[in-house]
């Protein structure tokens, strides 16, 4: 083989080990940041540090009593896992079975430095079986009118 060919096969795969690169930092970034942390309120607060300016999931029971209606679509309420308590601040509507003592999966991030959690999405977590085993927990409710007289 003469010199510019082996130079022009060098350069064909230094381009090829470049675009290689390229496309795998590509497909590691879409992977990672498609990848959505699900966290109990309790694992949450303990995992603090790490989970600043990340979005992920968090789960707990919409503690009674302490829904408030904003106005608009935005809710301030708390849930609870084990003795830990996060408040949440929802920036949107939520689910039609959106009430006190249902357990819930929400999307967003802490908010600075603090233990409040800003959601824009509120999941109802419950299956088939979980209708069944508790029909009463997930009947259609007005959440802020669930603590009304008190």
């Amino acid at each position: 083989m003469s010199l510019k060919k082996k130079q022009r096969r060098r350069r064909y795969i230094a381009v090829g080990l470049i675009f290689a690169a390229a496309i795998s930092f590509l497909l590691y970034k879409a992977v990672t940041s498609a990848f959505v942390y699900f966290e109990t309120a309790q694992q949450a607060l303990s995992d603090r540090i790490a989970l600043t300016g990340k979005t992920f999931q968090i789960e707990g029971t919409v503690l009674p009593c302490s829904v408030a209606h904003l106005g608009g679509a935005n809710y301030d309420f708390v849930i609870y896992s084990g003795k830990t308590h996060v408040r949440i601040e929802n920036h949107g509507t939520p689910p039609q079975l959106f009430k006190p003592n249902v357990d819930v999966v929400l999307l967003g991030h802490f908010v600075g430095n603090s233990n409040v959690f800003s959601s824009n999405q509120i999941l109802i977590k419950h299956s088939n079986r979980y209708v069944a085993a508790h029909p009463d927990r997930v009947k259609p409710g007005n959440a802020s009118l669930a603590c009304r007289g008190n």
